[in-house]
């Protein structure tokens, strides 16, 4: 594969292990793009704080999926795909992130085949590439990159912590990205040291192939418009707030992510929770619940059957 480049666009990636990040400050120092950790089993504890502080700053984002040594199955592969996109929809949605969605794998205790581990990661980028509607990326070590096959039609990123470039391997010839460093070893910044201002502690170091200008130009399709930083979902708006106290108190909406997407699931239970009220209301201690149910059922089906008539 090629060695680093002079100009080549740095960048780091992060998750929960790098703690509080003073993002404008990062940006500052000349890294342009990060990779956030968002999930593994579930989703990791900086990962909306991470993307909220990254886009503010002007950076560069992608997402990525630490495979489990527990996702030993493609249908475990695809399961943890949806939690992958559940994380991704929470953060705003795929149009949030600038760069590739990423499948993390490079570890196997669950002692998998080659062709069990390429079974896995297929199933996990497919349905990755089915919900969002991007290609994926993979990210791996060099000892790990040989359990995979007929995968080369998705994006290299690598990890090989030296100043020598990664050897051609499993189809790949060319990496897409290179994480050169964890921070303490292999290759440095273009201006030296693995320091980046703005964490405290070590972040792995990664470069793009090719500069600034040409990652943006590949990835970036929105080009130079104003950046949407994605909204905090887990605070309430002042004008829905009385109103969301309310529904809370009372039992028909849990009390989390009042900023988040509204699924059809648990609209239904919202309207069965108020069903069930209003049919109780009605009965008292008068009248059979059940009868009541009935004849609320009739008039749905009567009012459906009208209105498709």
């Amino acid at each position: 594969m090629q060695n680093r480049s002079k100009g080549n666009a740095q960048g780091i990636d992060v998750s929960h292990w790098q703690g509080v990040i003073d993002w404008q400050a990062v940006a500052a120092a000349g890294i342009s793009f990060v990779f956030v950790k968002a999930t593994q089993n579930s989703m990791d504890n900086k990962f909306l704080a991470n993307v909220r502080g990254a886009k503010a700053a002007g950076l560069l984002i992608g997402a990525y999926h630490y495979v489990d040594d527990s996702v030993t199955t493609a249908d475990k592969a695809r399961d943890a795909a949806q939690i992958f996109y559940n994380a991704i929809k929470a953060a705003g949605g795929p149009e949030v992130f600038d760069l590739p969605f990423v499948m993390d794998y490079e570890s196997n205790k669950g002692g998998l085949t080659p062709a069990g581990c390429t079974a896995v990661a297929k199933a996990f980028l497919e349905e990755v590439e089915r919900l969002t509607g991007r290609r994926p990326m993979v990210y791996t070590y060099p000892s790990f990159i040989g359990r995979f096959s007929g995968l080369t039609n998705y994006p290299l990123w690598i990890a090989r912590y030296s100043n020598q470039a990664p050897a051609d391997a499993s189809g790949w010839k060319r990496w897409e990205f290179w994480q050169y460093s964890d921070g303490t070893l292999g290759g440095e910044l273009s201006g030296g040291g693995r320091k980046v201002a703005g964490i405290s502690g070590p972040v792995d170091l990664n470069e793009f192939d090719g500069t600034v200008e040409q990652l943006k130009a590949k990835y970036c399709k929105k080009g130079k418009e104003e950046i949407k930083v994605p909204k905090d979902i887990t605070k309430v708006s002042a004008w829905a707030a009385e109103a969301w106290d309310t529904m809370t108190k009372n039992g028909y909406v849990d009390g989390t992510r009042p900023g988040d997407t509204m699924t059809r699931e648990e609209g239904a239970v919202i309207l069965n929770r108020l069903r069930t009220n209003l049919l109780m209301l009605i009965a008292g201690n008068k009248q059979d619940i059940k009868d009541l149910e009935a004849r609320l059922k009739q008039i749905e089906q009567d009012s459906l059957a009208n209105s498709i008539n």
